[in-house]
């Protein structure tokens, strides 16, 4: 059986029809039979609240963590915990080493802001250093940028931090090659997977980074608050959770410290599984190829209607892309939505990097709808009789 079109998928999301909603990879989107799941587990907490936290969510945790163990490949429900985001992981994973004065931390210069910050504010603490290696883009080829990332590595680099999709750009990073190259130099690795599952294979055992965060809500299509941390075995012990709750009793596990911080709503963690399942019965593979397609269909569209290069071949796409426009453009992203109902970011460091996500949703009617609203908006004329 053929997996469903775009536009039959677009009716089983809630998304608002009138927009072409071209930004999945910023919060995701839940469809509706895993949202319908999702709020009937927030019904059973609130029918019985003490039955449900005491007696019945530690199985019902248990549960849902075996099962995305087992849709993320060779690993073990006893070394990943449910976290609220990527986010979140990373900072645990960050705060988690003993880092001394003059240790570097090693990162490209296309990571999620956010990241850099708690970075930055991991290293000022410890005396360390965050060193963000310059990426050349646009690239030929993904060995360049694993080049440029370990030309910046020295005697005093300890942790190599990367993406394996980053957000700004959507590349899908060279994650193998880069971890080889980081166990060889004896480095703890740190993966962001907040774009990763569903949207590329995740396979934790081959991968074998140290500690892992990912997201659930995004490419999965789980409701928001769901994310994840793997860590490897050996280094559970020393990793702390956000705050010390009764996961810290005697004989307690790495699992037990980081999901048991008090009374909390789980229903974004057990609804996980119902989005696995949502994906899977609907042939997500074929889906994510024809995503994958219209990605690097569109993406050499817009840069042939901005005349911009390229920022990487297209074996460095899955399903987000980002163009360069001709000039910065702050304020863009806002008008495409107000004036054409034209949901896509524009940001970057010079406010000129369009960033289009193609979803298992999107039809190439909004591509067309994108392409025609950029082209309004680009027109010099256009833009002076507006002003």
């Amino acid at each position: 059986m053929a997996a469903p079109s775009a536009a039959d998928l677009r009716r089983e999301f809630v998304l608002d029809p009138e927009v072409a909603f071209l930004n999945h990879g910023s919060f995701g989107a839940c469809p509706r039979p895993v949202l319908e799941h999702y709020h009937a587990r927030q019904r059973e907490l609130e029918h019985e609240p003490v039955d449900f936290i005491r007696r019945r969510l530690p199985a019902l945790l248990d549960d849902a963590r075996a099962t995305v163990a087992d849709y993320l490949l060779g690993t073990s429900a006893d070394d990943l915990a449910f976290v609220t985001n990527a986010t979140t992981g990373v900072n645990l994973a960050a705060r988690s080493l003993e880092l001394q004065p003059g240790d570097e931390v090693l990162t490209t210069d296309l990571e999620y802001g956010a990241c850099d910050l708690a970075w930055e504010w991991v290293c000022r603490r410890a005396g360390a250093r965050y060193v963000r290696a310059p990426i050349p883009l646009p690239l030929r080829d993904p060995g360049e940028l694993v080049d440029a990332l370990f030309a910046a590595a020295g005697e005093r680099t300890r942790v190599l931090y990367v993406s394996q999709v980053t957000s700004s750009t959507g590349l899908v990073l060279p994650l193998e090659e880069m971890l080889t190259r980081a166990r060889a130099l004896d480095l703890v690795t740190i993966v962001d997977g907040a774009h990763a599952p569903a949207h590329v294979p995740v396979d934790l055992a081959r991968l074998d980074a140290d500690f892992y965060a990912g997201n659930c809500h995004k490419w999965l299509c789980a409701p928001k608050g769901a994310g994840f941390l793997h860590v490897r075995s050996e280094h559970q012990e020393r990793v702390d959770a956000a705050i010390v709750s009764w996961g810290y009793s005697e004989g307690n596990t790495f699992v037990d410290r980081i999901e048991t911080q008090g009374t909390r709503d789980p229903a974004a963690w057990l609804a996980v599984p119902d989005a696995i399942r949502f994906e899977a019965d609907r042939d997500w593979d074929e889906v994510r190829d024809r995503c994958c397609r219209l990605a690097r269909e569109a993406r050499w569209e817009l840069c042939e209607l901005t005349g911009t290069e390229p920022l990487a071949p297209d074996e460095m796409l899955g399903q987000m892309a980002a163009v360069r426009l001709p000039h910065p453009a702050p304020g863009l992203s806002d008008r495409l939505f107000a004036d054409h109902r034209v949901e896509v970011p524009i940001g970057g460091p010079t406010d000129d990097l369009l960033r289009l996500s193609v979803a298992a949703y999107t039809t190439r009617d909004e591509i067309d709808r994108l392409l025609a609203a950029l082209a309004r908006e680009l027109d010099p004329e256009h833009r002076q009789r507006d002003q």
